[in-house]
């Protein structure tokens, strides 16, 4: 049984950036490579705030004019990985980092991955779960580690439903 791309990742990547890391050291010199790593944290981070207010501004604008900013969240979550990847120490981090603040970079990725989102849903491929986990139980009887499940059905008529409805119960017709 091979090893999982996620774990290999969790191997291959710290590994290529301690070797960087050493040999920009050995470069450079211990202290300029220590400066190099503050600066781009630094500088990294202040950018990775200014596109996330970005587009917290732009998912706001979508959201008032009644869009669901899909796309706006995309974007979202790619600079909140920048932002970890910036701040994370290593010279591939800060690539990767700072190629996802740039918007056209952004963009294609987010096509991409809005693509296969969608690709997955249609063919059934993706589901979406509600769960009370974290949450205050219900107290009385019959409430006892109560889950309600929302998957939604494709519909082969044009009434807009989308399968049953989620506001009731497994008990409930």
């Amino acid at each position: 049984m091979g090893i999982g791309l996620l774990p290999l990742l969790f191997i291959l990547v710290p590994a290529v950036e301690l070797w960087l890391l050493i040999e920009l050291g050995a470069r450079m010199g211990g202290l300029a490579t220590v400066g190099l790593i503050v600066l781009t944290g630094t500088v990294g981070a202040a950018l990775a705030r200014h596109a996330g207010l970005g587009v917290l501004r732009q998912i706001q604008a979508e959201t008032a004019r009644g869009q669901i900013p899909a796309a706006a969240l995309f974007d979202g979550v790619m600079v909140l990985i920048s932002g970890a990847l910036l701040i994370t120490p290593g010279v591939l981090t800060d690539l990767v980092g700072f190629a996802l603040l740039v918007p056209r970079v952004r963009r294609f990725l987010r096509d991409r991955l809005m693509r296969w989102a969608g690709q997955r849903i249609q063919m059934g491929h993706a589901s979406f779960g509600v769960s009370t986990f974290g949450s205050v139980p219900r107290s009385g009887p019959g409430h006892e580690d109560e889950v309600i499940n929302v998957t939604a059905e494709r519909s082969d008529d044009d009434s807009g439903h989308a399968g049953p409805d989620p506001r009731k119960t497994d008990g409930e017709a």
